[in-house]
């Protein structure tokens, strides 16, 4: 049986395409944010995974689900593809199909929790090379099975985080998202794609990517001049912007004696994503100031 959670505090919609709007009630709220499950892999964590999304589940938190949700690497013309990487109950003619449905059901106890998903290099793969929309036909099969409203995304683009206060107030947070590139280098481990993204986007509250399987989060400050609604005053402040990447659950390093990751001298990844905690402090002197967090799930 799903479990249908009461979910009229977060409500999901699609404005347009490659917007994704959650509304959120209260002054602090949480949005889970996952990446790199490739679940259909034999190397996915899927005890962890499950822990966490149950941890979600219990606790009612929102997730979000950025790209390579899905592996799909051992398609028949795939060149990565490997007879140790392939899952029994994926080992068919019909390997694509097994893969959809068998997600459809291993993710019913979680579908209406899922707000958002997006692409990721492993399910624009099959776009390109088999003519099939994989994660769009996941997402459609998962809405009509389980009566969800899972939004798709693209490989990059916003999350609208509306969150309604006691008071009637209502604060918005803007959110750009990216599956991400490059390999996350053993010394800059992704932390540069940060800082490109500081140069390529505008107005934004927080900035979040996974694919190079590491575990970051950072602050950055912003000079701005804001529009104090009770002085009707312009003032200079600072502007807090939170960038995180997201770990995987696949384990690709193993024990350390071979493999992809080790040939490439890949040290080991950090397992799990992280909860994004919004919050709105009061300031006597600016009003209202948006502030948002991130940590790891609970052991």
């Amino acid at each position: 049986m799903v479990r249908k959670l009461n979910l009229k505090s977060k409500k999901m919609s699609k404005n347009q395409s490659n917007i994704i709007t959650l509304n959120i009630k209260g002054k602090s709220n949480e949005v889970a944010f996952l990446s790199d499950l490739h679940w259909d892999n034999p190397k996915c964590n899927r005890k962890q995974l499950k822990k966490d999304l149950d941890y979600c589940l219990k606790n009612d938190i929102p997730v979000f689900l950025n790209g390579d949700t899905l592996d799909l690497m051992q398609g028949k013309t795939d060149r990565r593809g490997s007879k140790s990487d392939i899952l029994p109950e994926h080992n068919k003619g019909n390997y694509f199909d097994a893969v959809v449905e068998t997600a459809v059901e291993w993710f019913a106890p979680y579908a209406h929790i899922i707000f958002g998903v997006s692409y990721g290099n492993h399910e624009s793969a099959p776009n390109k090379h088999h003519e099939s929309d994989l994660l769009r036909r996941w997402v459609r099969e998962m809405n009509l099975t389980h009566g969800s409203k899972i939004q798709l995304g693209g490989y990059s683009g916003w999350i609208i985080i509306r969150q309604e206060l006691r008071n009637g107030v209502t604060i918005t947070y803007k959110g750009k998202y990216h599956h991400g590139l490059g390999s996350g280098g053993i010394v800059t481990r992704g932390i540069i794609s940060l800082t490109r993204a500081l140069e390529m986007y505008e107005d934004f509250d927080f900035f979040t990517m996974g694919h190079t399987h590491t575990s970051i989060s950072d602050d950055v400050q912003r000079d701005v001049v804001v529009h104090n609604a009770k002085t009707k005053e312009y003032e200079v402040q600072k502007k807090n912007i939170h960038m995180f990447i997201t770990g995987t659950y696949k384990d690709d390093y193993g024990d350390g004696s071979k493999g992809w990751a080790i040939e490439r001298g890949m040290p080991p990844k950090q397992i799990g994503g992280k909860i994004a905690k919004f919050q709105a402090l009061e300031s006597k002197a600016h009003g209202i100031i948006k502030q948002i967090t991130t940590y790891k799930f609970p052991l």
